[in-house]
């Protein structure tokens, strides 16, 4: 049985989710804005958000919300984080590695979260205290401790400042482990590290909504979560690295010493 905070986050995101894969399939007839260079809001992404709010705002109708399309909605007590599609890109292009993204925070300690991709039918969940879940499947983080074995995951920055420094980053790493894999949506990296499919995950410039669920996703199931500097994460961090926990510290030794 669900968690009652997961199971209306799961109501809300399966019916937003049916939104998101009908426009999935009518790609042609979204009408698309560029918010920076790389960075795209869809007509899809807008009808998700509303979606996923009026849902969420008749269980917490006293809430704050951070929302990646509508900014921040002022409430009181716990804060209710979204992002309607993470992957907004591959959804443009058809790549079908997209997902929504809901996480609650109390205290600046994120408490739950969901990443549902409902064109794979894939629906991650956490709580604390209650481990992590694929569908109906506990996952936990890899065992692997030999970096020349482990694929890690990134996401490179786009329209920013630190290409020099994340190149530089890229090729100790790749060159160090069995491979680097750019996916383009940050949540479901989070998620696949906590399911053991991909060994670790840094990038850097981040909003909470991309990472507020996902971070609880790889801590329930076994997982380390710091800043690729070294410093601890919190809610106002804008970087990340996550993986588990035997070759966390040599990730950090590799991206530390550039």
């Amino acid at each position: 049985m669900l968690p009652s905070t997961i199971n209306i986050f799961e109501k809300a995101a399966k019916k937003a989710g049916r939104i998101l894969a009908r426009d999935f399939g009518e790609i042609e007839n979204l009408q698309i804005k560029s918010k920076s260079i790389g960075d795209f809001v869809t007509s899809a992404d807008l009808k998700v958000e509303q979606s996923l709010l009026e849902t969420l705002k008749y269980y917490y109708p006293n809430a704050n919300f951070i929302t990646e399309e509508s900014g921040s909605i002022k409430g009181e007590g716990e804060t209710i984080v979204i992002d309607p599609i993470d992957g907004t890109s591959n959804f443009i292009h058809g790549i079908p590695h997209v997902a929504i993204v809901i996480g609650k925070i109390v205290n600046e300690q994120i408490t739950d979260g969901i990443i549902y991709n409902p064109i794979l039918n894939e629906f991650y969940w956490a709580s604390q205290g209650k481990g992590s879940w694929c569908n109906n499947r506990r996952i936990r983080v890899s065992k692997r401790q030999d970096l020349n074995e482990c694929l890690i995951a990134t996401g490179a920055p786009f329209g920013k400042r630190i290409y020099s420094e994340y190149y530089k980053e890229l090729e100790k790493i790749s060159r160090l482990t069995a491979g680097v894999r750019r996916l383009g949506a940050a949540a479901l990296d989070l998620a696949y590290v906590s399911s053991g499919k991909i060994d670790g995950f840094w990038e850097k410039d981040l909003n909470l909504w991309d990472v507020s669920s996902g971070v609880l996703l790889v801590k329930e199931a076994g997982g380390r979560v710091t800043e690729p500097q070294g410093n601890n994460w919190t809610t106002k961090s804008r970087d990340i690295l996550v993986s588990n926990t035997l070759i966390h510290e040599k990730l950090l030794e590799n991206l530390t010493l550039l």
